[in-house]
């Protein structure tokens, strides 16, 4: 029946966990060090201890309830959770800065926020008593009913509700998000790699990365049977991520994983910025795009127009399977008309068994090693 089988990585094959780890401490970094906002009531470090780590994860994911919320609503790149954690608690500050500052407040709203702007928002919110709130992200957004990428335009709207400003600014192709992306970046790689990434040295220097701490799914041996045995088997095996390159490629070929796959069926993060920077207009393409999986399925060396150009959904569906752990990736084989797999391995594991009968998922997994039981 299936041809071509197409992983994603995250939740999958990789735990997820040191990406949520980087996203925390991203967003405490962008509100507490002296070098973006500032603010008093924490104190930044770019090297915390495991347990301020632990802390800073459980504070600004509110216990993982704002991950949850976040993952439901179709949203799967970390990039995004970090740019949506951020401007959140960024939307909340100017709000309550425009009650005494509401001129420079409006500037900054309607214009690109960039390093020069967080640096003014830092002197206006000297000595302001204002409190963090990260619990309170799902409270206002549990308001709106937006999906996938259009809950990041749900934050002009949040901007209208406190403030009755009317802006655009906030969205996927904003130079906030790229400055949210490109610290992640620096958690992620450390000082000795994020140059590769971003194509310069970090910004805030003294962070040891996680690339060397990464956690597989299930053991490596067992999952490296698996993949084998499928590829003996004549299948075609691809990769759909929402990780960077270096991401997805040093920690699977470190685990003996990468030589099962077709690196003409490796699509990763780095491919979808790539691509949303030739076709600005077709941005955003991450998951719950199905681009990545589209590309996966023709081939890189596939010209992206016939990628755009494809007629969704196809009509052999049944011979792609998509092996994911979240919505989006739900949503992304949904929109190309092929089979889906959830594997329980994700954010909140068996748990999410519920979510997916409720999407009437082709198939549930307990991991990525039971996809024998169903070809």
């Amino acid at each position: 029946m299936f041809r071509t089988i197409l992983f994603d990585v995250d939740g999958v094959l990789l735990s997820e966990e040191r990406y949520f780890d980087a996203s925390a401490l991203t967003v405490w970094e962008m509100l507490y060090s002296p070098k973006y906002i500032g603010l008093a009531g924490d104190a930044f470090e770019p090297a915390p201890e495991e347990s301020v780590i632990r802390r800073v994860r459980a504070e600004v994911f509110d216990h993982d309830k704002v991950l949850n919320f976040i993952k439901t609503r179709g949203i799967n790149a970390n990039w995004d959770m970090v740019y949506l954690a951020f401007s959140y608690q960024l939307v909340r500050l100017l709000a309550e800065l425009h009650k005494t500052k509401s001129e420079e407040v409006r500037g900054i709203l309607t214009s690109q926020i960039h390093r020069e702007a967080i640096a003014r928002v830092k002197e206006l919110a000297q000595g302001i008593d204002f409190t963090v709130d990260y619990a309170a992200f799902v409270t206002d957004f549990e308001k709106s009913t937006a999906e996938k990428q259009a809950l990041l335009l749900y934050l002009n709207d949040l901007v209208r509700e406190k403030t009755g400003i009317e802006t655009t600014i906030f969205s996927r192709n904003s130079e906030l998000w790229d400055l949210c992306q490109e610290t992640f970046q620096e958690w992620y790689l450390g000082d000795r790699l994020v140059a590769d990434s971003i194509g310069r040295a970090a910004y805030q220097e003294g962070k040891k990365g996680f690339l060397d701490d990464e956690i597989p799914i299930v053991e490596p041996a067992k999952m490296a049977e698996v993949l084998a045995e499928l590829k003996s088997r004549g299948y075609e095996l691809g990769i759909g991520t929402g990780r960077p390159r270096i991401e997805t490629v040093e920690p699977l070929k470190a685990m003996g994983l990468l030589q099962y796959f077709n690196p003409n069926r490796v699509v990763t993060a780095s491919d979808v910025l790539d691509a949303e920077k030739r076709y600005p207009d077709r941005a955003p393409l991450a998951k719950p795009q199905p681009y990545c999986y589209i590309k996966g399925m023709l081939g890189m060396d596939c010209h992206d127009d016939e990628c755009f150009g494809l007629a969704l959904p196809i009509e052999n569906g049944e011979e792609i399977l998509v092996v994911g752990d979240s919505v989006a990736d739900y949503m992304a084989a949904r929109s190309i008309g092929c089979k889906f797999a959830a594997t329980l391995t994700g954010l909140t594991g068996q748990e999410a068994r519920a979510k997916f009968e409720e999407l009437k998922a082709d198939y549930i997994l307990d991991d990525m090693t039971q996809i024998l039981t169903i070809l």
